[in-house]
């Protein structure tokens, strides 16, 4: 199935989230308390509410994006290229940014959006970024009334489970047992945080976001038993 996919079709992407305030003090009083609830059961008595707040860049209500990495194949003839660019800066800019660009290339009915996990986490998180700052979700993350086979998202977490619901494999594990080259080699995601609020270092985490966008590309060759992407192949643009 996947290799009836056009490549032309897909983009590639995957997003960087930290928590929206720099520390738990920065929260209202009421925020406070919601969030106290919200993470109630994951915190369960081992943290309290302002020790787990490192962790609020996993929630949309609580988090942010601070940049989307996106990938994209480009033919010429038998040339191959992938090109990667990403989208930082202010948070509402940033979405707009890349509203336009579904809007103005990736609009048609066979584009699909593709990511690590993507349908958990990625793609419902930047649509509920965009409903908080009043944006209109562009037609790529507007599933209402959708069934599941028109959804226009490709994940490769899903493609690897092969139906086997409760499996989870991340992107590093996956790229190990596929025999392509890991792009975990600076940081984690549990470093993003304090990259970005302690070292405000942002081309760090672009770096480390685009790498996440090339890897997510080479499974998905994998998976379609083609040749993966070289260094001359990939492009920043």
């Amino acid at each position: 199935m996947i290799k009836k996919i056009s490549l032309k079709n897909l983009l590639f992407l995957d997003i960087e989230t930290v928590p929206e305030n720099a520390s738990y003090e920065d929260l209202s009083e009421e925020k406070k308390k919601l969030w106290e609830l919200k993470t109630q059961y994951q915190r369960k008595e081992e943290f309290t509410a302002e020790e787990f707040y490192d962790r609020a860049g996993i929630w949309a209500e609580f988090g942010k994006i601070i940049c989307i990495s996106v990938g994209y194949f480009a033919f010429q003839g038998e040339l191959r290229t992938f090109r990667i660019t990403t989208f930082h800066g202010e948070e509402k800019q940033l979405l707009q940014q890349f509203k336009n660009l579904l809007e103005d290339h990736f609009s048609r009915p066979q584009h699909l959006l593709c990511a690590h996990n993507g349908k958990e986490f990625d793609f419902p998180y930047i649509a509920r970024r965009m409903l908080i700052h009043n944006m209109e979700l562009p037609v790529k993350l507007d599933l209402f009334g959708k069934k599941p086979w028109e959804v226009p998202h490709l994940d490769t977490l899903e493609l690897w489970k092969f139906g086997d619901y409760k499996h989870y494999t991340s992107l590093k594990l996956l790229c190990n047992v596929l025999n392509i080259p890991s792009p975990k080699d600076d940081i984690d995601g549990s470093e993003v945080r304090d990259v970005y609020y302690s070292d405000q270092n942002i081309d760090r985490i672009i770096t480390y976001c685009e790498k996440d966008v090339l890897a997510i590309a080479q499974v998905v060759l994998k998976l379609r038993q083609e040749e993966l992407l070289s260094e001359e192949e990939v492009l920043s643009v």
